[in-house]
Protein backbone atom coordinates (compact mmCIF):
# COMPACT_ATOMS: atom_id res chain seq x y z
CA UNK A 1 0.00 0.00 0.00
CA UNK A 2 0.96 3.28 -0.78
CA UNK A 3 1.35 5.40 2.18
CA UNK A 4 2.63 8.67 0.65
CA UNK A 5 -0.26 9.36 -0.88
CA UNK A 6 -2.42 10.09 2.83
CA UNK A 7 -1.58 13.20 5.65
CA UNK A 8 -0.22 11.24 8.49
CA UNK A 9 0.87 12.74 11.78
CA UNK A 10 2.90 11.09 14.48
CA UNK A 11 2.95 12.86 18.04
CA UNK A 12 6.32 11.77 20.10
CA UNK A 13 5.65 12.81 23.81
CA UNK A 14 9.42 13.39 25.43
CA UNK A 15 10.16 13.54 29.02
CA UNK A 16 14.00 12.14 29.87
CA UNK A 17 14.75 10.39 26.55
CA UNK A 18 18.12 11.94 25.19
CA UNK A 19 19.67 8.59 24.93
CA UNK A 20 16.86 7.73 22.33
CA UNK A 21 15.22 10.59 20.49
CA UNK A 22 17.40 10.87 18.10
CA UNK A 23 17.65 7.06 16.75
CA UNK A 24 13.92 7.38 16.68
CA UNK A 25 13.39 10.31 14.72
CA UNK A 26 16.11 9.32 12.36
CA UNK A 27 13.72 5.99 11.80
CA UNK A 28 10.46 7.25 11.39
CA UNK A 29 9.73 6.36 7.95
CA UNK A 30 9.39 8.97 4.74
CA UNK A 31 5.21 8.70 4.39
CA UNK A 32 5.25 10.51 7.72
CA UNK A 33 4.23 14.01 6.72
CA UNK A 34 4.28 15.70 10.14
CA UNK A 35 6.51 14.82 13.41
CA UNK A 36 5.44 16.98 16.67
CA UNK A 37 7.33 16.53 19.31
CA UNK A 38 5.87 17.38 22.22
CA UNK A 39 8.84 18.27 24.90
CA UNK A 40 6.97 18.19 28.36
CA UNK A 41 9.64 20.28 30.60
CA UNK A 42 12.02 17.72 30.30
CA UNK A 43 14.82 18.15 32.61
CA UNK A 44 17.67 17.06 30.25
CA UNK A 45 18.84 17.86 26.67
CA UNK A 46 16.17 16.26 24.81
CA UNK A 47 14.58 19.32 23.29
CA UNK A 48 17.80 20.82 22.09
CA UNK A 49 18.59 17.24 20.42
CA UNK A 50 15.06 17.89 18.43
CA UNK A 51 15.66 20.95 17.53
CA UNK A 52 18.80 20.05 16.08
CA UNK A 53 17.24 17.05 13.96
CA UNK A 54 14.52 19.81 13.07
CA UNK A 55 16.86 21.56 11.32
CA UNK A 56 17.68 18.49 8.78
CA UNK A 57 14.24 17.37 8.93
CA UNK A 58 12.13 19.58 8.06
CA UNK A 59 8.84 17.69 9.06
CA UNK A 60 9.33 17.66 12.89
CA UNK A 61 7.58 20.49 14.73
CA UNK A 62 8.84 20.65 18.25
CA UNK A 63 6.44 22.55 20.96
CA UNK A 64 8.04 22.79 24.80
CA UNK A 65 5.67 22.50 28.05
CA UNK A 66 7.04 25.45 30.22
CA UNK A 67 5.70 22.58 33.08
CA UNK A 68 5.58 19.03 32.86
CA UNK A 69 1.57 17.88 32.05
CA UNK A 70 2.35 14.30 32.34
CA UNK A 71 2.31 12.12 28.95
CA UNK A 72 -1.59 12.70 28.15
CA UNK A 73 -1.07 16.26 28.86
CA UNK A 74 1.78 15.89 26.13
CA UNK A 75 -0.45 14.07 23.65
CA UNK A 76 -3.33 16.65 23.96
CA UNK A 77 -0.99 19.42 23.30
CA UNK A 78 0.41 17.40 19.99
CA UNK A 79 -3.07 15.99 19.11
CA UNK A 80 -4.28 19.68 18.51
CA UNK A 81 -1.73 20.17 16.28
CA UNK A 82 -2.38 17.55 14.48
CA UNK A 83 -5.76 18.22 13.57
CA UNK A 84 -4.47 22.25 12.78
CA UNK A 85 -1.82 20.61 10.28
CA UNK A 86 -5.08 18.75 8.46
CA UNK A 87 -3.89 15.08 9.37
CA UNK A 88 -5.97 12.23 8.27
CA UNK A 89 -4.41 9.35 10.64
CA UNK A 90 -2.40 10.06 13.80
CA UNK A 91 0.16 8.00 15.45
CA UNK A 92 1.29 7.80 18.99
CA UNK A 93 4.72 6.79 19.20
CA UNK A 94 6.78 6.77 22.73
CA UNK A 95 10.78 9.10 22.51
CA UNK A 96 12.49 5.95 24.42
CA UNK A 97 12.82 3.65 21.45
CA UNK A 98 10.54 0.99 22.48
CA UNK A 99 7.84 1.65 20.13
CA UNK A 100 9.18 0.05 16.53
CA UNK A 101 8.45 2.26 13.43
CA UNK A 102 8.16 -0.56 10.89
CA UNK A 103 5.00 -1.81 12.65
CA UNK A 104 3.43 1.13 11.61
CA UNK A 105 1.68 0.35 8.26
CA UNK A 106 0.13 -2.33 10.61
CA UNK A 107 -1.44 0.46 12.69
CA UNK A 108 -2.79 2.61 10.25
CA UNK A 109 -3.70 0.04 7.25
CA UNK A 110 -7.18 -0.99 9.04
CA UNK A 111 -7.77 2.75 9.20
CA UNK A 112 -7.33 3.60 5.86
CA UNK A 113 -9.41 0.78 4.55
CA UNK A 114 -12.31 1.78 7.14
CA UNK A 115 -12.11 -1.36 9.50
CA UNK A 116 -11.23 0.59 12.52
CA UNK A 117 -11.24 4.36 13.97
CA UNK A 118 -8.60 3.43 16.48
CA UNK A 119 -5.80 0.58 16.58
CA UNK A 120 -4.30 -0.53 19.23
CA UNK A 121 -0.78 -2.63 19.01
CA UNK A 122 -0.62 -6.30 21.44
CA UNK A 123 1.98 -7.35 22.71
CA UNK A 124 0.74 -11.04 24.09
CA UNK A 125 0.80 -12.07 20.78
CA UNK A 126 4.21 -12.39 20.09
CA UNK A 127 5.63 -15.16 23.30
CA UNK A 128 8.90 -14.20 22.49
CA UNK A 129 8.76 -10.74 22.53
CA UNK A 130 6.48 -11.10 25.90
CA UNK A 131 9.27 -13.25 27.40
CA UNK A 132 11.57 -10.02 27.24
CA UNK A 133 9.01 -7.89 29.60
CA UNK A 134 10.04 -7.57 32.70
CA UNK A 135 8.29 -10.14 34.94
CA UNK A 136 6.65 -7.85 37.16
CA UNK A 137 5.64 -5.91 34.06
CA UNK A 138 3.96 -8.21 32.94
CA UNK A 139 1.68 -9.34 35.79
CA UNK A 140 0.77 -5.87 36.02
CA UNK A 141 0.09 -5.64 32.54
CA UNK A 142 -1.95 -8.69 32.50
CA UNK A 143 -4.26 -7.63 35.52
CA UNK A 144 -4.70 -3.85 34.61
CA UNK A 145 -5.49 -4.89 31.12
CA UNK A 146 -8.24 -7.02 32.54
CA UNK A 147 -9.71 -4.15 34.64
CA UNK A 148 -9.38 -1.46 31.88
CA UNK A 149 -11.40 -3.79 29.52
CA UNK A 150 -14.40 -4.18 32.16
CA UNK A 151 -14.26 -0.21 32.94
CA UNK A 152 -13.97 0.80 29.02
CA UNK A 153 -16.58 -1.91 27.74
CA UNK A 154 -13.59 -2.86 24.99
CA UNK A 155 -13.72 -6.71 26.07
CA UNK A 156 -12.90 -7.34 22.51
CA UNK A 157 -8.99 -6.06 22.67
CA UNK A 158 -6.35 -7.81 24.97
CA UNK A 159 -3.67 -5.22 25.50
CA UNK A 160 -6.04 -2.19 26.34
CA UNK A 161 -3.16 -0.48 28.04
CA UNK A 162 -0.24 -0.43 25.23
CA UNK A 163 0.58 3.49 24.41
CA UNK A 164 1.52 2.41 20.82
CA UNK A 165 -1.71 3.16 18.60
CA UNK A 166 -3.57 5.19 15.50
CA UNK A 167 -6.30 6.97 15.04
CA UNK A 168 -8.32 8.39 12.54
CA UNK A 169 -8.24 12.15 12.44
CA UNK A 170 -12.38 12.74 12.05
CA UNK A 171 -13.04 10.12 15.28
CA UNK A 172 -9.74 12.27 17.19
CA UNK A 173 -11.75 15.45 16.79
CA UNK A 174 -14.96 14.01 18.11
CA UNK A 175 -13.15 13.83 21.28
CA UNK A 176 -13.47 16.15 24.48
CA UNK A 177 -9.36 16.34 24.68
CA UNK A 178 -10.28 18.46 27.72
CA UNK A 179 -11.82 15.49 29.42
CA UNK A 180 -8.96 13.20 28.40
CA UNK A 181 -6.26 12.42 31.71
CA UNK A 182 -3.40 14.11 31.64
CA UNK A 183 -1.71 11.31 33.14
CA UNK A 184 -0.82 7.63 32.90
CA UNK A 185 -4.41 6.90 32.80
CA UNK A 186 -4.46 8.91 29.77
CA UNK A 187 -4.63 5.45 27.56
CA UNK A 188 -7.85 4.74 29.51
CA UNK A 189 -9.51 7.67 29.55
CA UNK A 190 -8.98 7.70 25.63
CA UNK A 191 -10.86 4.08 25.56
CA UNK A 192 -13.51 5.62 27.89
CA UNK A 193 -14.46 8.45 25.47
CA UNK A 194 -14.44 6.29 22.48
CA UNK A 195 -16.48 3.81 24.07
CA UNK A 196 -19.20 6.06 24.06
CA UNK A 197 -18.63 7.07 20.53
CA UNK A 198 -19.04 4.06 19.38
CA UNK A 199 -15.88 3.93 17.97
CA UNK A 200 -14.61 -0.02 16.65
CA UNK A 201 -11.00 -0.53 18.63
CA UNK A 202 -9.23 -2.92 16.97
CA UNK A 203 -5.69 -4.58 18.31
CA UNK A 204 -2.99 -5.79 16.24
CA UNK A 205 -0.18 -7.90 16.86
CA UNK A 206 2.83 -5.64 17.84
CA UNK A 207 5.74 -7.00 20.01
CA UNK A 208 7.47 -4.21 21.94
CA UNK A 209 10.98 -3.85 22.07
CA UNK A 210 12.76 -3.50 26.22
CA UNK A 211 16.17 -2.48 26.50
CA UNK A 212 18.07 -0.13 29.09
CA UNK A 213 14.59 2.82 28.83
CA UNK A 214 13.48 3.65 32.58
CA UNK A 215 9.85 3.90 33.17
CA UNK A 216 8.73 6.96 34.81
CA UNK A 217 5.17 5.13 35.57
CA UNK A 218 5.50 4.74 39.68
CA UNK A 219 3.83 1.54 41.04
CA UNK A 220 2.68 3.17 44.22
CA UNK A 221 0.31 5.42 42.18
CA UNK A 222 -0.79 2.87 40.03
CA UNK A 223 -1.95 0.67 43.17
CA UNK A 224 -3.37 3.60 44.85
CA UNK A 225 -5.12 5.58 42.09
CA UNK A 226 -5.80 3.07 38.93
CA UNK A 227 -8.56 1.54 40.86
CA UNK A 228 -10.78 4.79 42.19
CA UNK A 229 -10.31 6.09 38.28
CA UNK A 230 -11.12 2.71 37.23
CA UNK A 231 -14.19 2.25 39.41
CA UNK A 232 -15.58 5.83 38.12
CA UNK A 233 -14.78 5.08 34.39
CA UNK A 234 -16.80 1.86 35.11
CA UNK A 235 -19.58 3.85 36.69
CA UNK A 236 -19.93 6.70 34.33
CA UNK A 237 -19.79 4.18 31.13
CA UNK A 238 -22.91 1.71 32.67
CA UNK A 239 -24.79 5.17 34.03
CA UNK A 240 -24.24 7.37 30.75
CA UNK A 241 -24.32 3.98 27.88
CA UNK A 242 -27.24 1.86 29.91
CA UNK A 243 -29.71 4.44 31.28
CA UNK A 244 -29.20 8.09 29.44
CA UNK A 245 -28.21 6.95 25.74
CA UNK A 246 -30.31 3.68 25.66
CA UNK A 247 -32.27 1.54 27.86
CA UNK A 248 -32.46 -2.35 27.75
CA UNK A 249 -32.50 -5.34 29.23
CA UNK A 250 -28.92 -4.98 30.86
CA UNK A 251 -30.52 -1.79 32.13
CA UNK A 252 -32.93 -4.04 33.95
CA UNK A 253 -30.98 -6.42 34.97
CA UNK A 254 -28.90 -4.09 37.00
CA UNK A 255 -31.56 -2.56 38.25
CA UNK A 256 -32.94 -5.97 39.66
CA UNK A 257 -29.91 -7.86 39.94
CA UNK A 258 -27.85 -5.36 42.27
CA UNK A 259 -30.51 -4.62 45.01
CA UNK A 260 -31.58 -8.41 45.26
CA UNK A 261 -27.67 -9.38 45.53
CA UNK A 262 -27.19 -6.74 48.30
CA UNK A 263 -29.92 -7.44 50.41
CA UNK A 264 -29.41 -11.15 50.55
CA UNK A 265 -25.95 -10.43 51.29
CA UNK A 266 -26.60 -8.12 53.78
CA UNK A 267 -29.68 -9.33 55.23
CA UNK A 268 -28.67 -13.06 55.54
CA UNK A 269 -25.63 -11.77 57.09
CA UNK A 270 -27.18 -9.92 59.49
CA UNK A 271 -29.86 -12.57 60.34
CA UNK A 272 -27.25 -15.49 60.69
CA UNK A 273 -24.70 -13.14 63.44
CA UNK A 274 -28.28 -12.93 64.89
CA UNK A 275 -29.04 -16.32 65.15
CA UNK A 276 -25.41 -17.54 65.87
CA UNK A 277 -25.16 -15.57 68.66
CA UNK A 278 -28.24 -17.03 70.21
CA UNK A 279 -27.24 -20.08 69.41
CA UNK A 280 -30.29 -21.71 67.64
CA UNK A 281 -31.25 -22.41 64.34
CA UNK A 282 -33.00 -20.05 61.77
CA UNK A 283 -35.93 -20.59 60.76
CA UNK A 284 -36.25 -22.18 57.08
CA UNK A 285 -37.96 -19.01 55.51
CA UNK A 286 -35.03 -16.84 57.09
CA UNK A 287 -32.29 -18.89 55.16
CA UNK A 288 -34.37 -19.51 51.72
CA UNK A 289 -34.64 -16.18 51.43
CA UNK A 290 -31.48 -14.23 51.32
CA UNK A 291 -30.15 -17.73 49.41
CA UNK A 292 -32.86 -17.26 46.73
CA UNK A 293 -31.98 -13.38 46.23
CA UNK A 294 -28.31 -13.82 46.44
CA UNK A 295 -28.29 -16.69 43.74
CA UNK A 296 -31.24 -14.84 41.32
CA UNK A 297 -28.84 -11.95 41.91
CA UNK A 298 -25.58 -13.69 41.01
CA UNK A 299 -27.57 -15.16 37.35
CA UNK A 300 -28.81 -11.66 36.70
CA UNK A 301 -25.59 -9.86 36.84
CA UNK A 302 -23.96 -12.75 34.85
CA UNK A 303 -26.34 -12.13 31.56
CA UNK A 304 -25.84 -8.33 32.11
CA UNK A 305 -22.11 -9.33 32.08
CA UNK A 306 -22.75 -11.61 28.86
CA UNK A 307 -24.96 -8.91 26.96
CA UNK A 308 -22.24 -6.44 27.95
CA UNK A 309 -19.18 -8.17 26.35
CA UNK A 310 -21.11 -8.56 23.63
CA UNK A 311 -21.93 -4.56 23.31
CA UNK A 312 -18.63 -3.60 22.28
CA UNK A 313 -18.61 -1.39 19.03
CA UNK A 314 -18.14 -4.25 15.97
CA UNK A 315 -18.12 -1.43 13.23
CA UNK A 316 -16.52 1.51 12.45
CA UNK A 317 -17.64 4.95 12.35
CA UNK A 318 -15.54 6.15 9.81
CA UNK A 319 -15.39 5.34 6.16
CA UNK A 320 -12.46 4.06 3.93
CA UNK A 321 -9.90 7.26 2.91
CA UNK A 322 -10.01 7.48 -0.30
CA UNK A 323 -7.45 7.94 -2.91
Amino acid sequence: MNFTIYDIATVIPVYRVERDIESVLQNLPAYIKHIIVVDDASPDSSADLIADSAKKDKRITLIRHSQNQGVGGAMVTGFRKALELGAQIVIKLDGDGQMDPAHIPALITPLIQGKADYVKGNRFRDFQSLQQMPLVRRLGNLGLSFLTKAATGYWNIFDPTNGFFAIRAEILAQLPLNKIDHRYYFETSMLANLYLLGAMVMDVPIPARYGNETSHLSIRRTLFEFPLKLLVTFLRRIVLRYYIYDFSMMSLYLMIGVPLLLFGGIFGSVKWVEYASKNIPAPTGTVMLPTLCVILGIQLLLSAIEIDMNSAPRKAISDPLEK
